[in-house]
């Protein structure tokens, strides 16, 4: 009975064969950034140490205030005495070994904005009011630029190994070498320009990740996806507005990197099919972009300079009293009026700057290394002084970068606009825009007599270390290289890189005043305009 029920009973309806998932899109694999993981940070750190302690030992010596550090040391500890830079008088406590910066008690003109010397304050509110009190600040900011510039680049590259060679290359440049270990604002100046651009290409990577898992509809409508909030871009703003509250000059870094963000998320919305790419991201995000890279580094600005509105004796703080205006602009604060009247004064400063100097050099001449500057040098060291054992010696800070680097970044402009204009690599576009804004903007400037100097294009230094690790990452190849390729290209970079150690440590001395024989600081000077 059960077998012929069994075999009257309706056979199951036969079911479809499982159809295997629809691939992904190319354009969805092409999208995404190369470094999914965050791995490699023993490596980072490594390098990091390295950089560090370059920078923090003998950090006190030059004994006093050397260089610059005459005004932007003494403006930092006005700053923590009175919250607003003031007119100082620098007396030697001992000749040739100390300075004390003693207040006049009236304003002072200062012709650079305050947040870099806030940074300087703060190692001296920290470690006190000596060598390296004032230093310290530019060897934290110096050693954590060598950290940023490990992970940007092996975010750019998605190799471990390429991000720790940029990193290891600016570890060991002199002149980044020398900006770190100096209270002077260029370093912070380079540090904000290059953390403004990490945020930049963290942003890029979570705009194309965001577009990566769109889905296909959203795409396709008029003006393409909103991209909704972006952290990334807003903490470049943030540093953006840092940047230009350090050094004015970081107006040419705010300018590039704003184009730079747009034409990336062009690209981005390209390679996701968006139809009208430009017009889709001058729809979507060119007003977002603009408030958060223009309206919030002026935000910044501004409230940089709250010591100098809260103050009663900053220069030009009452000069509106004495000025009144009619029409919209009587409408104004005084306070406001005021510090426009300062910032004309300190445009003017700089616009005729032509006074003649040593040092100066030309920007024709930044990456030859043409001129660089001493930025400390004791005249007759003889027996028993610093040390020294011979007839004559000699002590020197002399602000040059690794020739090793520099040179050999020449021809590398060369091979990255190579890659750039075969290849389409946007990476090596990169490095040719933020390289040429730290030389192109000054040329003008040269042709009207302004006097510039080689510590002017510090903040290029982090890009032509990741523009070197580039082209490294070129020869070694991709996936399918060859194995002998591999093995010269390693052979090779591992060549250079002991080069550049050997170079650096041959320019320690005179990057670091040790103490060396005449005969030996000489054979160190190649060229007599290094002198």
């Amino acid at each position: 009975m059960t077998a012929t029920l069994d075999a009257a009973a309706p056979s199951p309806a036969p079911q479809p064969a499982p159809q295997p998932a629809p691939l992904a899109a190319p354009w969805r694999t092409r999208i995404l950034p190369p470094t999914p993981g965050r791995g490699g940070w023993l490596a980072t750190l490594l390098v990091g140490l390295i950089a560090g302690v370059l920078r923090v030992v003998r950090l006190d010596i030059p004994a006093g205030r050397i260089f610059d550090e005459i005004y932007y040391a003494c403006d930092a500890q006005n700053l923590l005495r009175f919250g607003v830079e003031v007119g100082t008088e620098s007396a030697p406590d001992e000749p040739g070994v100390a300075m004390r910066c003693t207040p006049t008690g009236e304003a002072g003109f200062i012709v650079h904005p305050p947040l870099g010397k806030w940074l300087i304050a703060l190692g001296m509110r920290v470690f006190g009011v000596n060598e390296f009190g004032w230093r310290v600040a530019a060897a934290v900011v110096g050693t954590l630029m060598v950290v940023v510039l490990v992970r940007v680049t092996r975010r750019m590259t998605g190799s471990t190994l390429l991000g720790c060679l940029a990193g290891l290359l600016l570890a060991l440049d002199g002149l980044h070498f020398v900006q770190s270990r100096v209270a002077m604002l260029d370093i912070f100046l380079a540090w904000w320009v290059l953390a403004a651009f990490a945020c930049l290409v963290a942003d890029r990577d979570a705009v194309r990740r965001r577009l990566a898992t769109t889905e296909d509809e959203q795409l396709a409508r008029r003006w393409g996806p909103r991209l909704g909030m972006r952290p990334w871009l807003l903490g470049a703003g943030l540093c953006l507005g840092a940047a230009l509250a350090t050094k004015w000059s970081a107006v040419y870094y705010v300018a590039v990197l704003v184009l730079l963000a747009f034409a990336w998320e062009v690209g981005a919305r390209r390679t996701a099919g968006v139809r009208a790419p430009v017009r889709s991201t001058l729809r979507r995000s060119a007003a977002g972009l603009l408030v958060v890279l223009l309206v919030v580094p002026a935000a910044v600005y501004v409230l940089s300079w709250a010591g100098w509105f809260l103050s009663d004796n900053g220069w030009d703080r009452q000069w509106a009293q004495s000025h009144p205006a009619d029409g919209l602009v009587g409408l104004l604060p005084e306070g406001l009026r005021s510090w426009a009247q300062y910032h004309r004064e300190i445009f003017t400063f700089h616009d005729s700057l032509v006074a003649s100097h040593p040092y100066q050099s030309h920007p024709a001449g930044w990456l030859l290394l043409a001129r660089p500057i001493s930025y400390y040098y004791p005249a007759d060291i003889g027996p028993g002084e610093y040390g020294c054992v011979v007839a004559t010696c000699s002590r020197e800070v002399l602000a040059i970068g690794t020739p090793a680097i520099w040179w050999a970044m020449i021809p590398a402009l060369l091979a990255l606009l190579w890659l750039w204009l075969s290849r389409r690599d946007w990476r090596a576009a990169t490095v040719l825009v933020m390289v040429l804004t730290a030389i192109v903007p000054w040329i003008r400037d040269d042709l009207d007599g302004r006097t510039m100097f080689v510590f002017y294009v510090l903040p290029a230094v982090p890009f032509m270390c990741l523009g070197l690790a580039l082209l490294a990452g070129w020869a070694f190849g991709g996936a399918g290289a060859s194995a002998l390729r591999r093995q010269v290209s390693a052979a090779a970079v591992g060549s250079y890189v002991a080069l550049v150690v050997v170079n650096f440590a041959y320019l320690y001395p005179v990057l670091a005043a040790q103490t060396l024989s005449y005969d030996q600081w000489r054979s160190r000077m190649w060229f007599t305009s290094w002198i």
